[in-house]
């Protein structure tokens, strides 16, 4: 009709109603009417991405017949919608398969865990220069986050602490029972509960338990902040992010961690002394007296130097993983789970290397 093929649009176009048709003509030139494609809407009633997906059908019908498409008449919803969508389907390219390079996998995992290396050690260094300035007074740390990150790490933890670190002094109290009754030596279970707890279990629990709770924190608030482009917001008025996120973070699990180690020291002696004085024939005096015996104060000074380094370790790390995530919300959970589990496997490989110092020194 006058050079034009007309498509006559009616009733509604709703994708879940099944009623909407396929498009179907023949893609050679003669199957059409005229040069341009246009379309009577006239009478269209409701419509949703069915009209769409068929309009889209006619639209690439007539480009490969050599038509010109013509949807001034189309609703206006609908002609931008259907320009968005291109003219052609493009055949995706087939996906090769790459050939599996042993020594280029390695290269590149090694390559890659070498420059996290240097970026972890780089944020160190930061932060360990911004802590001797902010004893000058130049940092840019607000006070009162500090006070808000010491709040988070230490009075709030106190629970979780005490409950992990008394079940711990009550397992060793009960299997050493178990084994030192057989050869009456009932008293040597303080022995075993003190050395364990201020030696190794306190301050690995602790720093293992704030590895979970405060590091995964941590890594999930800079990387909220990272997507939400709060840390670019930072850069651009000059503010380092290592001063006002990351060196409170950090401070605030040295200052708590060594308090918590001592803490979970002392409710950790309190859950083996409860099981000591109810499976053994122990008083309690006997029990603090061969305590303090057993437990020189060489061994806290180790364990609180240990504590202070699980410390650096997690605060590190954790705000390190949160500056390299993504900006989506999948990213928020994958940097918190990737904090968590650094952290706790960053304490125990730290806790072998403190074993073998230990073992050098005499201690």
């Amino acid at each position: 009709m006058n050079g034009r093929t007309v498509l006559v649009l009616g009733g509604d176009w709703i994708a879940r109603s099944g009623r909407v048709p396929e498009f179907s003509i023949d893609h050679s030139r003669d199957g059409w009417g005229g040069g341009t494609l246009v379309f009577d809407a006239t009478r269209l009633g409701r419509w949703d991405s069915g009209l769409i997906a068929f309009l889209w059908e006619a639209k690439r019908a007539a480009v490969s017949a050599a038509l010109a498409v013509d949807g001034s008449t189309l609703p206006e919803a609908a002609r931008k919608m259907l320009g968005l969508l291109p003219d052609r389907l493009v055949a995706s390219a087939p996906r090769q398969r790459r050939p599996f390079r042993p020594f280029t996998w390695l290269g590149g995992e090694t390559l890659g865990m070498l420059a996290g290396v240097g970026e972890l050690s780089q944020l160190l260094a930061t932060t360990v220069t911004g802590g001797f300035r902010a004893i000058g007074g130049t940092v840019l740390m607000r006070a009162v986050d500090l006070i808000d990150d010491i709040r988070a790490a230490g009075p709030s933890a106190l629970i979780i602490i005490s409950v992990v670190n008394f079940l711990i002094g009550a397992i060793l109290a009960f299997v050493g029972a178990v084994q030192l009754r057989r050869f009456a030596a009932d008293i040597f279970v303080a022995n075993l509960v003190g050395l364990a707890l201020v030696r190794e279990m306190a301050a690995v629990m602790t720093a293992i338990v704030m590895a979970g709770r405060t590091g995964g924190a941590y890594a999930a608030r800079i990387a909220t902040m990272r997507g939400n482009e709060e840390l670019d917001a930072l850069q651009v008025v000059g503010i380092p992010v290592s001063d006002y996120l990351i060196l409170p973070a950090v401070l605030a699990l040295v200052f708590t961690m060594p308090l918590l180690y001592l803490y979970g020291c002392l409710v950790g002696m309190l859950g083996g002394f409860v099981v000591s004085i109810s499976m053994l024939d122990i008083t309690a005096l006997g029990f603090l007296h061969q305590t303090i015996d057993a437990v020189p104060f060489d061994q806290f000074v180790f364990g609180f130097v240990k504590t202070i380094a699980f410390a650096i370790m997690i605060g590190v790390t954790s705000c390190q993983i949160g500056l390299q995530a993504g900006r989506s919300a999948a990213d928020v959970g994958i940097a918190a789970t990737r904090a968590v589990v650094v952290g706790i496997v960053g304490v125990i490989a730290m806790d072998a290397v403190f074993a073998v110092i230990a073992d050098v020194i005499g201690i």
